[in-house]
């Protein structure tokens, strides 16, 4: 892959930042890189390690759960606030990425990181599928957390 073919990549990967509430398909993005689209999902698996659906599906979930952590939307609400159109591919897509669903999530008391920086925050909360390494790093501080609060022994396994 050159050179050329990457900035082209990173302009769709930036309109799925930037535009993740629009309706986007692989053919509008594909076009945005100035590739076909057998070769836009191709190459973008290759240079970023997923589809750009899966891409574009995890940002979206990222923004979801800032949205239900605020609380003062529903979950079909935030479905549609951020590009979703169908709520059960997104309930099941949220629940993937998360091990919850976006109503357990939205009920779930999420003071606890009111006190975390932004970049711990970011990574702490973003959704990865199961067994990623941010699950890892996860895992660990709600363990050290447990310890911490005297809720569990310093030789509990993970």
């Amino acid at each position: 892959m050159d050179l050329e073919d990457l900035k082209r990549l990173r302009r769709a990967r930036d309109t799925m930042d930037r535009d993740y509430a629009s309706p986007l398909d692989v053919p509008a993005l594909a076009r945005v890189a100035l590739m076909s689209t057998g070769h836009f999902a191709r190459s973008f698996r290759t240079a970023f390690g997923e589809t750009p659906y899966s891409y574009l599906m995890t940002r979206r979930v990222e923004r979801a759960k800032a949205l239900l952590r605020r609380g003062d939307l529903s979950v079909t609400e935030v479905c549609f606030e951020v590009g979703c159109t169908s709520l059960g591919s997104f309930s099941s897509r949220f629940t993937e990425l998360v091990g919850e669903t976006p109503s357990a999530y939205r009920a779930r008391s999420h003071e606890e990181g009111a006190a975390v920086p932004a970049c711990v925050a970011k990574v702490l909360t973003r959704p990865v599928k199961n067994g990623g390494p941010a699950e890892a790093i996860r895992d660990e501080a709600v363990r050290n957390e447990a310890i911490r609060n005297g809720e569990a022994s310093t030789n509990a396994s993970p």
